[in-house]
């Protein structure tokens, strides 16, 4: 027996037409009209638009912290989240513990995904503490289909690489075939500029984004493409917020190197004036980097599709009691928010409906960018005959405001809370299993299967 998806517009990154879907077992088999045959099920799209499901290539889920505790999200609630969104696969970050192998930090995560995870989920390899074993492990790292490393130039002694462990990573990526995350920030001056603010006694979360501004992140961009350069790697540069770091990118890319640029859902919505409300309530806006100015968000807006390839969410969720440790210091607050439900609705509403991207932009940037970066087209980011049956039946009738009473990840605080929101995921298939059926949750944990990921199309 097959499902019929009928009645909805298709949406793909290069078009849209009213059709059926037919799918079979765990992949589409067909799209067109007169595709229903005696014993299918139907799921009826009429009104919606029928979108390739989401691919979330920067997720934060179950993030140690250290001693035995984690940020607000398990792999269950966490993909739940997902599912909620209308994302059907997370490539979420590894950390790897400093003195131990990357082989370790991948076993650590398949154990906490793998019994957990309702929707399918790859990973990017994050190298903190580089030495000849851990260089000699990317190889293999890629072969276990992790061809992605991330590597910081923030957060001395605890994430952060110097230039000479950040071009040795990078060279040893590029010869086996694989691709460069990088968090660019000029960690040296941020430090410095924290020293001074809290000696001054400016604790208070608005001084977050005063002691990280944006000339440190552009910095930081331009020197990770000139060391990738001469790296000969290819460089993705993660969480882009800023006019200054966009015009290094492409600059980069004048000279002729191959970086791809990521921005997320919340520089898109909100400026720093959030981290200034009063009564620490600031402190749901504080990430890394910070969020900018007015001018910048236009400017994001401006480069998606261009110069910006992927909107990301970051997704990185902590209780307001994790985040009340910094209510003292703004540089003990926990960086991160929720986002990874919020992306395509917020997209949506203040992109697709205010004109800012058309609905075949949303599906470029959230699902088909992501997919043919990160090794995972055609099997993902597209609805095609012998695609995966990873599809979203979005219905832009519903108008609710956004609360985190309501949302489905395991943070109780969320930066979006009281913002009008347009449309919902009204129907969500994973390989062809319902996760949402008409807005209620049939989640099976463990459904979501680890995708092994290829080097040969790990960059467009």
């Amino acid at each position: 027996m097959a499902t019929m998806i009928s009645g909805g517009t298709v949406v793909t990154a290069a078009g849209r037409m009213l059709a059926d879907v037919r799918v079979e077992g765990a992949q589409v088999t067909a799209i067109g009209a007169g595709l229903r045959a005696p014993g299918d099920e139907v799921i009826d799209a009429e009104g919606c638009y029928v979108l390739p499901g989401a691919i979330d290539p920067h997720t934060h889920i179950e993030l140690p912290t250290g001693g035995g505790e984690f940020n607000a999200d398990s792999w269950y609630s966490g993909t739940i989240a997902a599912a909620f969104g209308g994302t059907t696969t997370v490539i979420d970050m590894i950390t790897q513990e400093r003195g131990d192998s990357l082989g370790n930090a991948l076993a650590d995560w398949h154990r906490r995904a793998a019994p957990h995870a309702v929707i399918d989920y790859g990973f990017h390899m994050g190298i903190i503490d580089v030495n000849p074993s851990v260089l000699d492990e990317i190889p293999l790292m890629v072969r276990a289909g992790v061809p992605s490393f991330k590597v910081y130039t923030a957060y001395r002694n605890r994430l952060m690489l110097g230039d000479s462990d950040l071009f040795a990573v990078m060279r040893a990526v590029a010869k086996a075939n694989g691709l460069v995350l990088v968090h660019a920030e000029n960690g040296d001056v941020i430090d410095t500029l924290v020293v001074e603010a809290v000696a001054r006694g400016e604790t208070a979360p608005r001084f977050h984004a005063v002691t990280r501004p944006a000339a440190a992140e552009a910095e930081a961009t331009g020197r990770a493409c000139r060391l990738a350069e001469m790296a000969g790697a290819r460089l993705y540069v993660v969480h882009v917020t800023c006019r200054e770091a966009l015009e290094e990118i492409e600059a980069a890319r004048r000279r002729g190197i191959p970086v791809l640029a990521e921005t997320c859902t919340h520089y898109l919505l909100f400026t720093a004036d959030e981290l200034a409300r009063p009564h620490f309530d600031g402190a749901r806006w504080v990430l890394s980097p910070p969020l900018r100015t007015e001018k910048d968000r236009k400017a994001l807006w401006d480069a998606l599709g261009k110069t910006v390839e992927v909107v990301a969410s970051d997704h990185c969720p902590w209780t307001l009691e994790q985040k009340a440790r910094g209510r003292e210091r703004f540089d003990r607050i926990p960086n991160g928010a929720p986002g990874v439900e919020e992306r395509l609705p917020f997209l949506y509403t203040y992109g697709v409906e205010r004109g800012y991207i058309t609905l075949e932009e949303l599906v470029a940037v959230t699902a088909t960018d992501p997919a043919r970066i990160f090794g995972l087209y055609p099997r993902k980011g597209t609805i095609a005959p012998g695609s995966d049956a990873d599809i979203v039946v979005w219905d832009p009738a519903p108008r609710h405001t956004w609360s985190a009473a309501t949302h489905h990840c395991g943070s109780d605080n969320s930066p979006y809370e009281g913002l009008p929101v347009s449309g919902a995921a009204r129907h969500v298939l994973v390989r062809g299993r319902p996760v949402i059926r008409d807005g209620e949750l049939k989640a099976e944990a463990g459904w979501g299967k680890y995708l092994e990921r290829g080097v040969d199309r790990a960059v467009r």
